[in-house]
This record gives structure tokens, C-alpha cells and sequence, in this order.
């Protein structure tokens, strides 16, 4: 059992732990909704069907169309911006990579579609009409599924998950890339930017370093990049260099080590910010993921 002093705490690190295989949800409201910038320790996959849509993911926005789907890998920052005056209708699956990683073959990675959207920043896939009913097919027994709780339910449940997964990665690595641009809207120079960020959260990224790069004024990259992504740079590289923290620490890697990694000059620097961040020490986060993940364990083979 997992016992934490303070709620809170225990709130931002479970919050984007999935401690289940993975989670299913078919939603469908018409009211005014507004969400913040956000991201997940876990995989996320929207399945879009009805409304006005669109998606911010990582300084892209994308315009959905009906059966749509989306690759939010863990940690992309994103948010929904939606109108209120159309029902809108979509189904969201939270998905644990290890479980799919157990599930792995030779070279068939059930990860491939999100490792791929990453690599190439694209989060964005747009169903071929003649493969909308094998998708539809699947998701209706998997619905039914996870509502159900008779014998092999789970079994059951878990096989038609990857079903799913195998089909979702056919149509990711069989379409083209191109065809989908059409509706995503991104600044190139901030796309890069974040492209260089994230490459190289261990050196230097001062606004003044990042602006002499790119050849930007200063004070139109704070201004843009606010517009683009929803945070200002220091607050987006902050977060993300907290994202790799954390995803190092799961590793199992030298607290130091981390430090130096996340582009910390010290490591009492890095335990302030980490403590900041998340409400824990990095120690203390690291035991809190071990127990979470032996529960996981043992939820699994119970």
C-alpha cells in the first residue's frame, strides 16, 4: 500500500500513473468546455466522431474530421478546444506501454504508431474509408467488453485491445504522411524550436541562446511561442526537463546523473525544481513509482 502524507502529493503522482492495463471511455456532451495545456505519464489515443474540434498538440493544431484519430504520446502537451454548440462525440483510450510491450513480437512493435507520430511530429491519422468499418467493428466489442464482468472477461477485453492496436499500427505504417497536412496548422520556426528544445534539454536554453540560434527576436519568441504552445519558454522547458526527470528516475539512473541530465547546474538546483514541480523529493518519487509499479505487477497476475 502506498502512503502518502500529503493528498495533494498523492494527487500529482497518481494523476498520470495508469496503473490498469489500459482504460477505455466513449463520451458524448454538448456543453461549453474549456481545458488547460496538460499532458500524461501514459500513451493517449482519441477517437474522434462528431463535433467541432480542434487539437493542440505540441505547437501543431489539428482540425479533426469525423473517425479521426489521434496519437497523444505520453508527456506531449496538449489540449482540446471545442464549440459548444455542436455535440461532441469521441472515445478516448488511456494505454499502458508495458503492457503492450509485453506483448511484442519479433519485429511487430505495438508501439510503432506513437514512436513513429513522435519521430516524425505528426500526431495526426486519417482512416482510409475502407478500413473505418474494421475500427468501428473492433471498438464496439471492445466497448461491450469492458462493460462486461462474466467469465474471461478480462481475456476477452484485453484481446480485442490488441486487436485494436494491431489494426491502428497497419493503417498508421500504410499511410501517407502527406495526405494529412491539410488540416494542421503549426508555425514552422516554432516547430523547430521545440524540435531543438527537446533535443537538447541538457545544455543551454536560455531565451537569449534559443533566439541567437534562430536568428528571432527575443521578444517575439516569448509572444509567439505563448500563442503556439500554450506556455511561455521557460515554463514549457521547465516542464519538459520535469518530464524527463521523471521518465530517467523510472529508468533507474543516478540522481546526479539526472541532474547533469536535465540541464541542472546542481543537483540541489534540480531537487528544488523537482520538489517544486511534483510536491516530492526525486528520491522520494522514485520509491513512491517503485510501489505503484509492484501493484501493477500484482494486479496483473492476480
Amino acid at each position: 500500500m502506498i502512503v502518502l502524507k500529503d493528498s495533494n502529493v498523492e494527487l500529482k503522482i497518481s494523476r498520470g500513473y495508469l496503473n490498469e492495463d489500459f482504460e477505455y471511455f466513449h463520451l458524448k456532451d454538448k456543453k461549453n468546455m474549456e481545458f488547460e495545456f496538460h499532458y500524461h505519464d501514459f500513451n493517449k489515443i482519441v477517437i474522434f466522431i462528431s463535433g467541432n474540434v480542434t487539437y493542440l498538440i505540441e505547437g501543431k493544431a489539428y482540425k479533426l474530421k469525423p473517425w479521426d484519430i489521434l496519437f497523444v504520446n505520453s508527456n506531449d502537451v496538449h489540449k482540446a478546444i471545442i464549440s459548444p454548440y455542436e455535440t461532441y462525440e469521441r472515445i478516448i483510450i488511456w494505454v499502458n506501454s508495458r503492457f503492450l510491450e509485453m506483448h511484442n513480437r519479433d519485429d511487430n512493435n505495438l508501439l510503432s504508431c506513437f514512436e513513429l507520430s513522435s519521430k516524425h511530429n505528426i500526431s495526426l491519422m486519417r482512416l482510409n474509408p475502407n478500413n473505418i468499418g474494421s475500427v468501428k467493428h473492433t471498438l464496439v466489442l471492445l466497448e461491450d467488453a469492458s462493460k462486461d464482468t462474466t467469465f474471461g472477461s478480462k481475456i476477452l477485453k484485453n484481446s480485442l485491445f490488441l486487436q485494436l492496436m494491431i489494426y491502428l499500427n497497419r493503417f498508421f505504417l500504410g499511410q501517407n504522411v502527406n495526405a494529412r497536412e491539410e488540416d494542421i496548422e503549426f508555425d514552422e520556426r516554432i516547430e523547430n524550436i521545440l524540435g531543438y528544445i527537446n533535443e537538447n534539454l541538457n545544455g543551454d536554453l536560455s531565451i537569449e541562446n534559443i533566439s541567437s540560434k534562430f536568428y528571432i527576436s527575443k521578444y517575439y519568441l516569448m509572444h509567439k511561442f505563448k500563442t503556439q504552445t500554450g506556455y511561455t519558454i521557460h515554463s514549457y522547458i521547465q516542464q519538459k526537463r520535469m518530464i524527463l526527470a521523471k521518465s530517467l528516475i523510472k529508468k533507474g539512473k543516478q540522481m546526479s546523473d539526472i541532474a547533469i541530465g536535465c540541464g541542472f547546474g546542481d543537483y540541489s538546483s534540480f531537487v528544488r525544481a523537482f520538489k517544486k514541480t511534483f510536491g516530492l523529493s526525486p528520491k522520494n518519487y522514485s520509491k513512491v513509482i517503485l510501489e505503484l509499479d509492484n501493484s501493477y505487477n500484482s494486479n496483473r497476475h492476480s
